[in-house]
């Protein structure tokens, strides 16, 4: 099951990388429930191995592209996000003092903070872009015009997903001309 979820991940990362046109230097947000990817409710069935398989197909595909990673932190640590020291100072991000366990964290979230160089938590991010695995509610974490994106894959193991791209927000009326987005 793992090298499925891992493919999986790997597969939604470069369609989603791809649909969202986002630039080195940007922003992305990665709820997941490894729970929801093992077939249980979320919260009810942590699976490390789930969230490692996820984080192994993810990861490479963020690096190799310079985008930054921020992952949400489950309710319990109400919904903070792990990110590398640089994305918080690079981003001005307000640093917190907390470090997820599986039981206040969350795996995927715990996987984050052991396989990044020098992690910390941060209350808040206005990401360019997120994946949702398994219903974990990321949209507080995007920029204010979220959109929508399909994918050809609606599924990493058993959690449904979505994702979303955000775009300046339009403004003046029907005399402003628009850049193509």
């Amino acid at each position: 099951m793992t090298e499925g979820i891992m493919q999986q991940a790997r597969q939604v990362m470069d369609e989603l990388l791809e649909q969202a046109k986002l630039r080195p230097g940007d922003l992305l947000v990665i709820g997941c429930s490894s729970s929801e990817m093992v077939g249980t409710r979320i919260g009810k069935g942590s699976s490390l191995q789930a969230a490692q398989a996820a984080y192994a197909g993810i990861g490479p595909v963020l690096k190799e592209h310079g985008i930054r990673m921020a992952v949400q932190c489950c309710e319990h640590l109400n919904r903070a996000l792990i990110v590398e020291r640089e994305t918080a100072e690079a981003l001005q991000l307000e640093v917190v003092n907390v470090v997820p366990k599986p039981d206040a964290g969350g795996a995927f979230a715990v996987t984050a903070y052991d396989a990044m160089e020098d992690p910390v938590a941060v209350e808040y991010v206005k990401a360019d872009a997120g994946l949702d695995i398994g219903g974990t509610l990321i949209g507080m974490h995007l920029k204010h015009v979220a959109v929508p994106v399909r994918l050809s894959i609606n599924r990493i193991g058993e959690a449904g997903i979505l994702c979303a791209r955000t775009r300046p927000r339009y403004i003046g009326g029907p005399r402003a001309a628009y850049r193509e987005m």
